[in-house]
């Protein structure tokens, strides 16, 4: 398939030991979310089209995200 090994060790290393995901709408003019890693490191993805891009990450201290984010679509 052409898939690089490397990318989803790197991945794999990433999330292992991540025991909580929150996912959080963006509240700016841009659509999009942002994904938190145990409360402390938040990723950022921005919708570019029909897809979204991974902008970025910043470190602190988050809120809880809210479980029911995917609940209302369809």
């Amino acid at each position: 398939m052409g898939i690089k090994k490397i990318v989803f060790d790197k991945a794999h290393e990433l999330f292992f030991n991540v025991n909580r995901i929150d996912l959080v709408p963006l509240t700016s003019e841009n659509r999009g979310f942002i994904m938190i890693l145990d409360k402390q490191t938040a990723l950022y993805f921005y919708q570019d089209g029909d897809h979204f891009s991974y902008d970025g990450y910043e470190m602190g201290e988050y809120d809880k995200g809210d479980v029911t984010i995917f609940d209302h679509l369809k």
